[in-house]
């Protein structure tokens, strides 16, 4: 009992009556996301992006880089975070649900600190690296199909500065990684990558049991 709470409804909106800062910009991508197909399981919870945003922050970061865009909640998070001066970029397969960010971004100030890549990640990935070359941002958000991201990873930690963070999300996919029935293409991918992440020792890393599960990786 020393060791776990039990989190309870209760307890759950008292945490967030204490401690989650929110305003209409946000709340208002997070409402018009939530009437999409699939909105309300995709998008990035409200306390998963501040934590995003205070990441940004301790990190003193100036170059973010996000991995699967959807509706740009994320990206607005994080981009809010950085100096004036600092450059988000965000891909994503498509632009057809980040252009419902966009008017966000406009409102919030930031959208001239995105910048948005269509196309397959990771060629848009070895893009990066072959033209704006290796450790050019100081954190990575990866946040795309599960099943290709151990090779995010890889090119998250060719891509990070050291010392920067790699945040990835969803690595308890809806509490599927210890379900020995799911053997779909994306618990397999995340169940690889957790155990990989154990014995990596480029990284320091810690999952926090928060949203759908949520792993930082610190580059040494």
């Amino acid at each position: 009992m020393a060791e776990q709470t039990s989190i309870t409804t209760d307890i759950l909106d008292y945490v967030r009556s204490v401690s989650l800062r929110d305003d209409a910009i946000l709340s208002g991508l997070r409402e018009e996301t939530a009437e999409l197909p699939g909105g309300t399981a995709m998008r990035v919870m409200a306390e998963e992006g501040q934590l995003l945003s205070l990441l940004v922050g301790l990190t003193g970061a100036r170059s973010v880089l996000e991995i699967g865009t959807f509706t740009g909640y994320s990206a607005l998070c994080m981009a809010r975070a950085l100096p004036t001066d600092g450059q988000l970029v965000t891909c994503d397969i498509t632009d057809r649900w980040a252009d419902l960010g966009l008017p966000y971004w406009e409102r919030a100030g930031v959208s001239e600190r995105i910048e948005m890549l269509v196309g397959d990640a990771s060629e848009t990935l070895s893009g990066l690296l072959d033209k704006r070359g290796e450790e050019i941002f100081d954190l990575v958000f990866i946040d795309a199909d599960k099943k290709n991201y151990p090779t995010y990873f890889e090119y998250a930690v060719s891509l990070t500065r050291s010392g920067g963070l790699i945040v990835i999300d969803n690595t308890l996919i809806s509490g599927r990684v210890v379900d020995a029935e799911a053997r779909d293409p994306d618990t397999i991918a995340i169940r690889e990558l957790n155990a990989a992440l154990r014995d990596d020792e480029r990284v320091e890393i810690s999952m926090l049991v928060m949203a759908d599960g949520i792993t930082l990786a610190r580059k040494r």
